[in-house]
Protein backbone atom coordinates (compact mmCIF):
# COMPACT_ATOMS: atom_id res chain seq x y z
CA UNK A 1 0.00 0.00 0.00
CA UNK A 2 1.05 3.58 -0.66
CA UNK A 3 -0.55 6.94 0.05
CA UNK A 4 -0.55 9.66 -2.62
CA UNK A 5 -1.10 13.17 -1.26
CA UNK A 6 -1.93 15.94 -3.73
CA UNK A 7 -2.29 19.49 -2.45
CA UNK A 8 -2.24 23.06 -3.62
CA UNK A 9 -0.97 26.47 -2.62
CA UNK A 10 -2.77 28.41 0.08
CA UNK A 11 -3.99 27.30 3.47
CA UNK A 12 -2.45 24.97 6.02
CA UNK A 13 -4.21 21.64 5.42
CA UNK A 14 -1.31 20.02 3.56
CA UNK A 15 1.14 20.94 6.33
CA UNK A 16 -1.32 19.67 8.94
CA UNK A 17 -1.68 16.38 7.06
CA UNK A 18 2.10 16.00 6.71
CA UNK A 19 2.63 16.56 10.43
CA UNK A 20 -0.17 14.11 11.24
CA UNK A 21 1.46 11.47 9.01
CA UNK A 22 4.76 11.93 10.86
CA UNK A 23 3.28 12.11 14.37
CA UNK A 24 1.10 9.02 14.02
CA UNK A 25 4.00 6.84 12.92
CA UNK A 26 2.44 5.97 9.57
CA UNK A 27 4.17 2.90 8.11
CA UNK A 28 2.95 3.30 4.52
CA UNK A 29 5.13 5.24 2.10
CA UNK A 30 3.66 8.61 1.11
CA UNK A 31 4.23 10.34 -2.24
CA UNK A 32 3.25 13.99 -2.42
CA UNK A 33 2.76 16.74 -4.96
CA UNK A 34 1.81 20.41 -4.51
CA UNK A 35 0.13 22.16 -7.43
CA UNK A 36 0.77 25.85 -8.05
CA UNK A 37 4.55 25.91 -7.85
CA UNK A 38 4.76 28.71 -10.42
CA UNK A 39 1.84 30.77 -9.10
CA UNK A 40 2.76 34.36 -8.21
CA UNK A 41 2.33 35.28 -4.54
CA UNK A 42 -0.95 37.03 -3.79
CA UNK A 43 -2.73 35.99 -6.98
CA UNK A 44 -5.91 33.92 -6.75
CA UNK A 45 -5.61 30.74 -8.79
CA UNK A 46 -8.98 29.19 -9.62
CA UNK A 47 -10.72 29.69 -6.30
CA UNK A 48 -10.33 31.80 -3.18
CA UNK A 49 -8.58 29.02 -1.24
CA UNK A 50 -5.74 28.83 -3.75
CA UNK A 51 -4.03 32.08 -2.86
CA UNK A 52 -0.70 32.35 -1.11
CA UNK A 53 -1.09 34.85 1.69
CA UNK A 54 1.54 33.59 4.13
CA UNK A 55 5.08 32.25 3.88
CA UNK A 56 4.09 28.71 4.89
CA UNK A 57 1.37 28.58 2.24
CA UNK A 58 3.65 28.64 -0.80
CA UNK A 59 4.28 25.46 -2.79
CA UNK A 60 7.97 25.61 -1.87
CA UNK A 61 7.23 25.87 1.86
CA UNK A 62 4.67 23.07 1.77
CA UNK A 63 7.04 20.80 -0.17
CA UNK A 64 9.78 21.47 2.39
CA UNK A 65 7.43 20.62 5.27
CA UNK A 66 6.27 17.46 3.52
CA UNK A 67 9.87 16.34 2.92
CA UNK A 68 10.76 17.01 6.57
CA UNK A 69 7.88 14.73 7.56
CA UNK A 70 9.21 11.85 5.46
CA UNK A 71 7.00 12.32 2.41
CA UNK A 72 8.53 11.59 -1.00
CA UNK A 73 7.76 14.82 -2.86
CA UNK A 74 7.75 15.09 -6.66
CA UNK A 75 7.95 18.28 -8.72
CA UNK A 76 5.46 17.21 -11.40
CA UNK A 77 2.26 15.17 -11.37
CA UNK A 78 3.79 13.20 -14.25
CA UNK A 79 6.38 11.84 -11.77
CA UNK A 80 3.88 10.46 -9.23
CA UNK A 81 3.54 7.01 -10.79
CA UNK A 82 7.28 6.42 -11.11
CA UNK A 83 7.86 7.58 -7.54
CA UNK A 84 5.14 5.23 -6.25
CA UNK A 85 6.81 2.32 -8.04
CA UNK A 86 10.19 3.37 -6.60
CA UNK A 87 9.01 3.59 -2.98
CA UNK A 88 7.02 0.36 -3.21
CA UNK A 89 10.11 -1.71 -4.09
Amino acid sequence: DCIVMIGEIGGQLEADAAHWIKETGNKKPVVGFIAGQTAPKGRTMGHAGAIVSGADESAEAKMKIMKSCGIHVVDSPADIGAKVVEVMR
